[in-house]
């Protein structure tokens, strides 16, 4: 599985419904918003509790996986991203990004910024998964010259990725809006 960070791992194997939903909502109450949790449940009709417990209380359902008869369930903290005030002067919303992606501009550098488990089941094809956490240390893996979109779910993390990049000295940083939550173009991933 490549590179799949939770922040916590919660074992709820071998507990019946509605015990792997209780000790989840515990678990979550202590992560800080944003970071991810891998639930780990035998009860096979977790995957549906799982799914409607995070849309009812606004929390990220990212997916599951089944390895051997145990379902991982992977979730991120709600953060309020969208609250959050967008500062980067230069955005460019979903479809213009789609456009620029099916001309095949080899120029283009798109940086996925959320969450390496977000990625992992969902995400561009042409996207680079650089969590926004290893942005600072992985700069070297892009060229100033080139154009660079940066996406994450809803436009906050990148805003603060493309301000980021910004100050490191690239002149061409665009954050894309609304990011995936609306993104209606190709997808590959462990959902897909």
């Amino acid at each position: 599985m490549t590179n799949m960070k939770a922040n916590v791992v919660l074992d709820a194997k071998g507990l019946a419904c509605p015990m792997p939903i209780v000790k989840t909502k515990k678990a979550m109450n202590n992560l800080e918003a944003g970071q991810v949790i891998e639930v780990l449940a035998t009860d096979k009709g977790s995957k549906a509790d799982m799914k409607a417990w995070a849309e009812s209380t606004g929390h990220q359902y990212l997916g599951t996986i089944e390895e051997g008869g145990v379902l991982k369930h992977y979730l991120r903290k709600s953060s309020n991203d969208e609250t959050i005030e967008k500062k980067h002067p230069n955005v460019i919303n979903n479809e213009d990004l789609e456009k620029k992606l099916a001309s095949a501009n080899d120029n283009i550098i798109l940086v996925d910024v959320r969450e390496s488990a977000e990625y992992v089941f969902n995400h561009i094809p042409q996207a680079l998964s650089i969590p926004l956490d290893e942005l600072d240390e992985r700069l070297s893996e892009l060229n100033r010259e080139n154009e660079i979109y940066v996406i994450c779910r809803t436009g906050s993390r990148s805003d603060f990725a493309a301000q980021k990049l910004a100050e490191q000295g690239f002149k061409k940083v665009m954050n894309v809006i609304p990011g995936m939550s609306k993104w209606t173009g190709n997808t590959t991933g462990l959902n897909n």
